[in-house]
């Protein structure tokens, strides 16, 4: 199922001026009612609750308590083979410049310590949702924008909806048995955990999935964590469904830096030779890119930005993980091809569609520097 990633709608129209900004209401008090769009506010002192209707015009409000919120009203129809209508959610963190109060995160992967988490749910019947528990990562420490890699937990899921994605596999987390999914929505890459059946309430390690992800060569210990989140992606319906209790911390010292750069880093040599070739055919072509480290040291965690010209799009990726699907697209290493010594080269491809007259991209950046083109 391909989504609409909520993130990316909500820029899109702060962008062309329908709203100004997140609508922030003071510190809550229980029994808060927000209807606006993007309406928010704090509970604790430490997390932020927010409507997040960023899928339909319908109506959507949420009653926030002293430790989470329900869904009051969804009167917002989504199609099951599409997009959800909303996510109502509690974090900790920051989503798009409104960041928690006195969060730690930004975060570099190394160096947390523990990151721990508990949450119960109340669920309904006759509506068609998800319960999900979003992780948000990325190679840099961003406040903003969207992030380029989301793990999404489903602990239940009601009706004829999926996650993003295929079937990747199974696998064991925090002694519960998980289906996997993995694909990208067009704006980031996203790895799902679906449980077998209804999660109400646990105490885990959101640590656990940072370090699985990993493992599966999604992300490096490079990276950041930047927000985790509880909520619902309601399709149909919703009116009922709340997060009870919601708490988070994450600690550093896990050996990386715990005060965060503004930006993120290169590493290794920027000195390097990008060869990209590519096959066209009527609307649809494929590009095989490699990558030489032309410089004297080994090259570590690389990541590859270019531009696809216009009128092309990315469907399909090998050997690396893309964010972005036309326009600016940023490639970075999976866990095989991550480490690129003196002399050496590593390679990987994508296959996309085109309009027009079919033509390469015309610069590259290797962790921020310019490549030479062959």
């Amino acid at each position: 199922m391909r989504r609409v990633i909520r993130a990316v709608t909500a820029a899109a129209l702060l962008a062309a001026g329908t709203i100004t900004a997140f609508a922030v209401a003071g510190p809550a008090q229980a029994d808060t009612q927000i209807c606006e769009q993007y309406g928010s506010t704090t509970i604790g002192g430490r997390y932020v609750v927010m409507n997040n209707r960023w899928g339909t015009s319908a109506q959507q409000c949420i009653n926030v308590t002293d430790s989470g919120f329900a869904i009051t009203a969804q009167q917002g129809v989504g199609n099951t083979s599409g997009a959800p209508v909303s996510y109502p959610a509690v974090y900790l963190g920051c989503h798009y410049t409104n960041c928690s109060p006195g969060t730690t995160l930004p975060m570099q992967v190394s160096a947390i310590s523990s990151a721990n988490s508990s949450i119960s749910y109340n669920y309904v019947s006759g509506a068609t949702y998800d319960a999900a528990y979003d992780i948000w990562l990325d190679p840099s420490p961003k406040r903003d924008g969207v992030n380029a890699m989301e793990i999404m937990i489903w602990f239940n899921r009601q009706g004829s909806i999926q996650p993003i994605g295929s079937v990747v596999g199974s696998t064991t987390i925090g002694g519960r048995s998980w289906q996997v999914w993995q694909g990208n929505n067009g704006a980031n890459n996203v790895i799902s955990y679906v449980a077998p059946s209804a999660i109400t309430s646990w105490s885990f390690s959101v640590l656990d999935f940072i370090t699985d992800i990993r493992n599966r060569g999604a992300i490096t210990s490079a990276w950041y964590l930047t927000s985790i989140q509880a909520g619902f992606e309601p399709w149909i319906g919703g009116t009922g469904l709340a997060v009870t209790n919601f708490s988070a911390s994450v600690n550093g010292g896990g050996g990386g830096p715990t005060t965060q750069p503004t930006t993120q880093p290169p590493t290794g040599t920027s000195a390097c030779k990008v060869t990209y070739a590519a096959d066209s055919w009527g609307s649809g072509f494929v590009a095989n890119v490699t990558v030489a480290n032309t410089g004297s040291s080994a090259l570590n965690d690389w990541t590859l930005g270019f531009t696809l010209p216009g009128g092309q799009a990315v469907t399909s990726s090998w050997n690396t993980m893309l964010s972005g699907n036309s326009g600016a697209v940023t490639a970075r290493n999976v866990a095989h091809n991550g480490s690129i010594p003196a002399g050496g080269s590593t390679s990987f491809g994508f296959q996309g569609t085109y309009s027009g007259s079919f033509a390469s991209p015309s610069t590259f950046t290797l962790n921020g520097s310019a490549c030479t083109k062959a």
